[in-house]
């Protein structure tokens, strides 16, 4: 079903994409509501960036970093102030990709995410406090 809400931003290299990066209001993530781990913080209109896909080729070259900053610029231009994130911190230097789609807390806080609450080891939550203007 069509729910007309654009399902996340793209990043492009020579016109073609090579990144994805999904993002919306929280509430259209029921898998986060049901989470002990992820779940709902308090009660603030927050919008989640959920997962990313970056094809293998442009892999380590700060396309995460972009796509969330693209994220938030626009969650902020559909209203947001809090954007959310729920990245994996490796307990030791590097993972394999495969486990790292929810994105890396290292790119969030190069992205100017903070860490706002842990209840796993390995799955801090973060947010980004969007600026009005």
């Amino acid at each position: 079903m069509d729910s007309g809400r654009p399902p996340g931003v793209l990043a492009y290299a020579g016109g073609k994409p090579v990144a994805w990066c999904a993002v919306g209001p929280r509430e259209i993530y029921p898998v986060l509501e049901r989470s002990r781990v992820l779940a709902r913080i308090d009660d603030e209109p927050t919008w989640s960036v959920t997962c990313f896909f970056v094809a293998r080729h442009f892999r380590r070259q700060g396309i995460t970093v972009q796509l969330l900053k693209a994220a938030v610029d626009f969650a902020g231009r559909k209203g947001a102030s809090v954007v959310e994130g729920y990245p994996v911190e490796p307990r030791k230097g590097s993972m394999p990709d495969v486990f790292a789609y929810t994105g890396l807390a290292s790119a969030y806080r190069k992205a100017g995410f903070v860490e706002v609450l842990r209840r796993s080891e390995t799955r801090p939550i973060m947010r980004y406090f969007v600026v009005r203007r």
